[in-house]
């Protein structure tokens, strides 16, 4: 099949289109990842009886596939972006799917593993997509629908295992193998009906790494590392101190996702009209004040709603993250999108890959200081977000790159 420019892709039909594959690729990614999420807390503890250390392990090496991220570039000689992020779903899918198989330390880890590999190399395809296919002028509110479309995902996911545990009684090798499979019919689909776009600028097939993009590069390692602590402790807190059950568990996620459905386009909406330096440094101070009152839920004894409701707020501040992208695509030569993603997601995991080891052992220690931590580190984040100007762009990438500017001028 001949290979389509994203302008001469308008004449097809809306549901072929570039945007609409966008949007069918992050719905089945969320389905995917979402079934496995969900699952995941109650099921290591059900199951294979981890404790913090263990967690913590896991998901260290949930994100070494990520810390080599930049392998994307060589897996770009032999297949485009496109190609490579629906074989990135269909490992996905395949590795979700006999999750429940393998209910020990060791047989988890190399479920994550695989299971990684296909989500983190999606991700980097899909990242380079989108800044390739959406225009600049749109692309905040095009990303805010994009993640709403995701939610919608992430939402089927976790209301059919509401339903599927409490009601009909499915049991862990059903919800992981139902999940699995779907993800993979979705994906065949996707590879067969439709055609091969193209950017409007041939991409780089070499690592890139550019001096004026470093303002970039350290908020992709903040956001990777406070993320992480998120992600690894915020929900086994749930299980392991409120004593949440699947399906409660379930429906808090899926609380969080219909707030991102309601709210993702409006934080699309927010970036465009305030610009990247705000959104981020509001998405940072509020998440300074939410890590600061997970870590008073343990030395005060805070209790069950304000957990709850905290991690809520979480995911809604982190739509704002909508900002560290189109801050790229704004500054980015276009030919340096495609490795540059790979390269930032490889940035992004350098600490995602050592923290939650090593904070799953002070986890068993302190638990408040874990989040402490986290909020030190957004914290840093919104320091470096007061580097960006105004109106960031290529020549312009930091408010430093300004001030040397006038005084050159001067």
């Amino acid at each position: 099949m001949n290979s389509l420019s994203i302008s001469q892709a308008t004449a097809l039909p809306r549901w072929r289109r570039p945007f609409a594959l966008l949007a069918l690729m992050t719905f089945v990614m969320q389905l995917a990842y979402a079934t496995w999420m969900a699952l995941l807390n109650n099921f290591v503890h059900d199951r294979a009886g981890f404790d913090g250390s263990d967690i913590g392990w896991l998901q260290s090496i949930r994100e070494v596939p990520g810390f080599f991220a930049v392998g994307v570039i060589v897996v770009l000689w032999v297949m485009r972006e496109q190609v490579l992020a629906i074989v990135s779903l269909v490992v996905l899918g395949g590795a979700v799917a006999v999750t429940a198989w393998f209910p020990t330390f060791g047989g988890l880890l190399i479920t994550t593993f695989i299971s990684s590999l296909g989500f983190h190399y999606y991700e980097t395809a899909k990242q380079s997509l989108e800044l390739q296919w959406i225009p600049k002028d749109r692309a905040p509110v095009m990303l805010g629908w994009l993640l709403a479309i995701g939610s919608a995902g992430s939402l089927l996911a976790y209301g059919s295992i509401m339903l599927a545990w409490k009601v009909l009684g499915w049991d862990y090798n059903a919800l992981y193998m139902v999940g699995g499979c779907l993800t993979l019919i979705i994906a065949v689909f996707c590879y067969f009906a439709y055609p091969p776009f193209h950017g409007p600028a041939v991409q780089h097939r070499h690592m890139v790494l550019r001096k004026r993009y470093w303002l970039y590069y350290a908020l992709q390692f903040m956001a990777g590392a406070r993320r992480q602590i998120f992600l690894v402790f915020a929900a086994f807190m749930m299980v392991e101190r409120f004593g949440f059950e699947v399906h409660e568990v379930t429906a808090l996620f899926l609380i969080n996702y219909i707030a991102n459905m309601i709210f993702g386009p409006i934080m699309g909406n927010l970036v465009l009209k305030i610009g990247e330096r705000n959104a981020l440094a509001l998405e940072y101070v509020g998440l300074v004040l939410i890590f600061a009152a997970y870590g008073g839920i343990y030395i005060f004894g805070w209790g069950i709603v304000l957990a709850a409701s905290l991690y809520v707020l979480d995911h809604l501040f982190f739509a704002l993250s909508i900002g560290l992208k189109t801050y790229f695509q704004k500054i980015a030569d276009p030919s340096d999108i495609a490795p540059t993603a790979a390269v930032a997601f490889t940035i992004n995991h350098i600490g995602a890959v050592v923290l939650p080891a090593l904070l799953g052992y002070l986890w068993l220690v302190s638990p408040a200081s874990v989040f402490a931590a986290a909020a030190f580190m957004a914290f840093l984040s919104l320091v470096l977000a007061l580097c960006i100007p105004r109106n960031p762009r290529a020549g312009h990438e930091t408010i430093f790159t300004a001030l040397h500017r006038q005084r050159q001028a001067t």
